[in-house]
């Protein structure tokens, strides 16, 4: 069979037997993938700054972890750990409960995905507080289930005809400062919620992007993110941070609350923690987590052997190969590349990000109130007809992401702005 044809046959059979709710950023079938690049089933190579939304820190197929996952797989494959343990999973859980608590006492719930991961951490508070309210932020994502998509702070495209949501769920804006919304902003907004929809007593917790994602790669600020874990202490409230994104080197530390100095009490982990691996988990103070009774939390495949063996590999590499230290020299790269075009073209709006997770936002008219999604999408077509695999995000779809392996070669990343301007001036004909 033709590759050409291949391509065509699996473009037919998807249409045909995959649901036209899942979309698929580019048209586009991968063949095979090594580090920071994929290549389709015609043979055509890009430069992939997506890596699965965030979840390849370390790059596909990374040696290392194919080793592990290999190794692991001659011994045991599945269990279940609530039939029987198993050293892969408490090994993981240690490691974690050092790197997130230090010193703390610490403990780690491994389960499937993000929105799992989520939603026990939402358990886990409500167990712990005996109370109902879960205040969450406009603009952030927490995952595809019902509980996820009732703390997502986006309607379009993820709560659709999905409702009635989860109920004790309240919004409250995120601060923006591009356009006009500072941190004291979205904490005066916290106290009217206070004051008007939930008494701070009834709150279990609040939970937040540190910087936002899907919702356009916002960074809350570490001024803001000091006052909010000053009043939740102060209120008892359970801070949880949703680290699913940001975690393990995207924003040049190993998590995002260690760059903000701050320290939550529950930590949600997934994506890049198992290389590709289907693996996440909610690490958390001993005493909180420690509030459900047992057998209240857990998952079939919760804390898989292969992906908790994936994960001690892509930790021992952040330790080994300084992988954190590669992740803020990228982001230097990036950084200065995306602000050299934001002042070239008129077209981008701002730069926002931390560390190595950026993105460039595209407006009409220099204006913060005229988002151009259409834009931004023509240029994310246009990147990847020269090679650069980009998606977007932001509540208005008018953010370009890059979501590179923090080991990408810095001249990867510098051809990567090349195309992206390559791709803009294109677009502006």
């Amino acid at each position: 069979m033709a590759l050409e044809s291949t391509h065509n046959d699996l473009a037919a059979a998807r249409s045909q037997h995959v649901a036209r709710g899942v979309v698929t950023a580019h048209p586009i079938f991968v063949d095979r993938a090594h580090g920071s690049r994929v290549w389709d089933v015609n043979g055509r190579s890009y430069l992939d700054f997506v890596g699965g939304i965030g979840v390849l820190n370390v790059g596909h197929n990374h040696p290392r972890v194919v080793a592990a996952v290999k190794q692991q797989l001659e011994r045991v494959s599945h269990a279940a750990f609530q039939v029987a343990g198993y050293d892969v999973y408490i090994e993981l859980a240690a490691r974690l409960n050092r790197l997130v608590g230090g010193s703390e006492a610490y403990k780690t719930v491994f389960l499937t995905t993000g929105a799992e991961a989520v939603e026990n951490a939402v358990k886990i508070a409500r167990a712990y507080r005996n109370a109902p309210g879960i205040i969450a932020f406009r603009g952030g994502f927490h995952g595809r289930t019902l509980l996820g998509m009732t703390l997502t702070g986006m309607s379009t495209p993820y709560k659709q005809n999905f409702g009635p949501f989860a109920g004790d769920v309240y919004h409250t804006p995120y601060p923006d400062p591009y356009r006009g919304f500072s941190g004291d902003d979205a904490l005066r907004a916290l106290d009217d919620l206070f004051a008007t929809q939930i008494a701070p007593d009834r709150v279990a917790a609040i939970i937040l992007e540190l910087v936002q994602g899907d919702g356009g790669f916002l960074a809350a600020g570490s001024d803001f993110l000091k006052k909010l874990r000053e009043l939740t202490t102060k209120h008892g409230i359970v801070l949880i941070a949703d680290e699913i994104q940001t975690g393990f080197g995207r924003t040049g530390e190993l998590f995002a609350f260690q760059e903000a100095g701050i320290q939550p009490d529950l930590v949600t982990v997934a994506k890049s923690l198992a290389g590709g691996l289907p693996l996440s988990g909610v690490v958390g103070r001993a005493e909180i987590m420690d509030a459900p009774l047992p057998g209240g939390l857990g998952g079939t495949y919760a804390g898989n052997p292969l992906a908790c063996a994936a994960a001690l590999a892509v930790l021992d590499l952040f330790e080994e190969e300084r992988l954190t230290e590669r992740a803020r020299e990228l982001g230097t790269t990036l950084r200065g590349g995306l602000f050299a075009l934001a002042d070239k073209y008129k077209e981008i709006g701002t730069i926002r990000g931390v560390g190595p997770m950026l993105a460039m936002e595209f407006v009409r008219n220099s204006d913060p109130h005229q988002p151009d999604a259409d834009f931004a999408q023509r240029v994310i077509d246009a990147c990847r007809d020269d090679g650069l695999l980009v998606i977007k995000c932001g509540v208005h779809r008018n953010n370009v992401r890059l979501l590179a392996p923090v080991n990408t070669e810095l001249d990867d990343a510098r051809e990567a702005i090349a195309i992206l301007d390559r791709a803009i001036a294109k677009v502006r004909g």
